[in-house]
């Protein structure tokens, strides 16, 4: 398709990295505040009840920027884990779809969907990428020193590497993202900034961790972290205001997974576990299918297409993003079968839920779904840790959102039917696999 020019809105994402769902202080954080985001949630809609499709990177970004499950996106596992995958497989993408309409196309930060540049973002829809294609890298000198290989050094400019050792990598990750933003200021834009923070190795400039010395070590660097990324949403948006442009533009922000309580959390060394990040009292961490590994906070504002401070009843997934974004540029949600997610446009215009539609979840052996205030799961774990799984379970989320709870047995016919419908998903799941390798 040849790109034609579009009068729809800009469109800006913004991805933390292992953010809990308790680690904002629009979502209960008490500890620290995070003025930005709070105010972002303030001007459009705040919505709790917000779900990535995986419980770790990658298979959670796949699904963000291409509206499909991760079996159907092709990527389900972390990348350069223990599950070969070279990448995100080639199919249309947010940024394919955006550019196609005649807009600007840069991603600034996190990309974890291939490292060889044949899956890089320039061959997924950008026209720009700074950032990093693998999962980590330490904050100040961008190499990434896990596992046993020699460190590589992992920061890139299109694909030229670009060495900046010492310098805060979000802080420039939202400098670079606010450049793209005034560079094309005449024309519609797509922004995606997946920043790296919260996520390992902890990393904080001293200015930040001096405003928190009054918290416990793993919950004052957590805060100083998120802080340091709040202030580089506040240069994004203060991008925006400055030259007029906040008004039309989608400004979309959420978590790619719960907090992590990996052992890779190491501070100073010690090998001991960090548990810095929040929950919000839901039950698990990331790499679990329970709600504190899944629910992520997320927020949506566009002063000049959704009303402000309308409840945000909507429960919605991450592959929701692709036909609610398409919806808003075009006038009407995109007619592909190939995409799973759907437009949540016309909710979060009225602050409805709409019908209790079913959302399903698989990683690692664990499966899990939601239909209204029901969530039934199977082998679900607490987190990546090798902690031992629940067989099965069924939670009222209304009552019980930290799934304490199990009534399976008290409604053995609602469970019947979900755990039925779970098998069902596992099977469909089975026959994208099946396409992707024939």
């Amino acid at each position: 398709m040849n790109p034609t020019t579009t009068d729809g809105p800009n469109v800006v994402i913004i991805y933390a990295d292992d953010l809990g769902w308790g680690d904002l202080g629009c979502f209960g954080a008490d500890d620290f505040d995070t003025p930005a985001l709070d105010g972002l949630a303030a001007s459009g809609v705040r919505l709790p009840q917000w779900y990535s499709n995986a419980p770790v990177c990658s298979p959670s970004r796949a699904s963000l920027l291409t509206g499909r499950h991760p079996a159907h996106a092709g990527v389900e596992a972390i990348l350069g884990g223990t599950r070969r995958t070279a990448g995100l497989p080639p199919q249309p993408t947010l940024a394919d779809g955006l550019r196609e309409r005649g807009y600007a196309t840069g991603i600034f930060g996190k990309w974890h969907l291939g490292a060889d540049p044949a899956y890089g973002p320039l061959r997924r829809g950008f026209d720009e990428h700074f950032g990093f294609r693998a999962g980590c890298v330490d904050y100040y000198s961008h190499i990434y020193y896990w596992g046993a290989h020699t460190p590589i050094h992992d920061l890139w400019e299109g694909e030229d590497e670009v060495w900046l050792n010492g310098e805060y990598l979000t802080t420039v990750i939202a400098r670079r993202a606010a450049d793209f933003i005034e560079r094309n200021a005449g024309r519609p834009f797509f922004c995606y900034v997946p920043f790296n923070a919260p996520h390992y190795p902890m990393h904080a400039p001293e200015e930040y961790m001096e405003q928190f010395a009054h918290l416990p070590t793993g919950r004052r660097m957590m805060a100083a972290m998120v802080k340091a990324m709040d202030d580089g949403v506040a240069t994004i948006l203060d991008a925006l205001d400055r030259l007029g442009l906040r008004e039309n533009t989608i400004v979309f922000m959420s978590s790619d997974n719960g907090p992590s309580i990996e052992e890779r959390n190491w501070l100073d060394g010690e090998e001991v576990s960090y548990d810095g990040g929040s929950a919000g009292g839901l039950r698990g961490h990331k790499g679990s299918l329970f709600e504190g590994g899944i629910r992520v906070p997320a927020m949506i504002s566009w002063p000049a297409g959704i009303p402000a401070g309308l409840p945000g009843e909507v429960i919605g997934s991450m592959s929701d993003v692709v036909p609610t974004v398409l919806e808003a540029v075009d006038g009407v949600a995109p007619a592909d079968e190939t995409i799973d997610g759907r437009s949540v446009l016309p909710l979060l215009r009225s602050g409805e839920s709409g019908p209790d539609r079913l959302l399903f979840w698989e990683y690692e052996g664990q499966l899990a779904a939601r239909q209204g205030r029901w969530k039934a799961v199977l082998n679900a774990c607490e987190s990546m840790r090798a902690d031992v799984a629940v067989p099965e379970g069924l939670y009222d989320l209304v009552d019980d959102p930290g799934e304490q709870r199990d009534l399976s047995r008290a409604h053995p016919e609602r469970f019947r039917r979900m755990r039925e419908e779970l098998e069902r998903w596992a099977e469909r799941c089975d026959g994208w696999r099946r396409e992707q390798a024939s």
